[in-house]
């Protein structure tokens, strides 16, 4: 588990969703954003909804959940309403500490039956964090320690400045177009058909370098179960 360092986990808070917008694709006409505003509310509705029911089955107070992640009781509970869109890293942070993976957090009204052995391409969770331009498709169903990925990046979209830090491991594959990867001090662009393998708790984060093209990838992560 993560623990923050340095400012207030309001200041904190605050800063990820900054740095979020900040690498996050370049805004649209007011008619796009209109558009796209009651989609991007209701997925941030539906994170906040599971992550409460995931909270809720392993009796963890909103206040447990503070102490533990750094992150203050009032951001998490607008995470946990909608009214406030959760970073990556803020998802991995929580995540991280009641003991899943990212995979727990996708849901759609089209997610299979989580005891399912086949996933059809119709019928895929998926995970939109608008803010940054990254979506998640869970090609794998079920809560088992390894979980797949098709993970779209917008052009210019990343995790930010702040690298990601968690247990686990991860591998990936990258579809199309480009793929900054930093681990700790290295740093390489992938392109169509480069592959990588890292443990998640070497400080890492990725963007897509692209101002006009969308980075595909085929991500796995693999989350030791308590």
């Amino acid at each position: 588990m993560k623990q923050a360092a340095g400012g207030s986990p309001n200041e904190q808070g605050a800063a990820e969703s900054t740095a979020e917008l900040a690498t996050g694709p370049a805004a649209g006409s007011a008619a796009d954003l209109t558009a796209e505003s009651a989609t991007d509310l209701a997925a941030d509705r539906a994170v906040g909804q599971r992550l409460r029911t995931l909270r809720q089955e392993r009796g963890l107070s909103l206040k447990a959940v503070a102490g533990l992640t750094g992150l203050s009781i009032g951001y998490l509970s607008q995470v946990e309403r909608g009214l406030s869109s959760p970073s990556l890293r803020v998802l991995t942070r929580v995540a991280d500490l009641l003991g899943v993976g990212l995979g727990a957090l996708f849901g759609g009204p089209e997610a299979p039956p989580a005891d399912g052995i086949v996933t059809r391409a119709g019928a895929r969770a998926a995970l939109t964090l608008w803010r940054a331009g990254i979506t998640k498709q869970l090609l794998t169903q079920g809560d088992g320690a390894l979980s797949l990925f098709q993970m779209q990046l917008a052009p210019l979209a990343g995790t930010g400045d702040e690298p990601l830090v968690h247990d686990g491991e991860e591998a990936g594959l990258v579809l199309e177009g480009a793929l900054v990867l930093t681990v700790e001090d290295m740093t390489a662009e992938l392109g169509p058909g480069d592959s990588f393998r890292f443990a998640s708790r070497r400080p890492h984060r990725y963007r897509n370098p692209s101002p006009d093209r969308p980075a595909l990838v085929l991500w796995v992560n693999a989350v030791p179960r308590p």
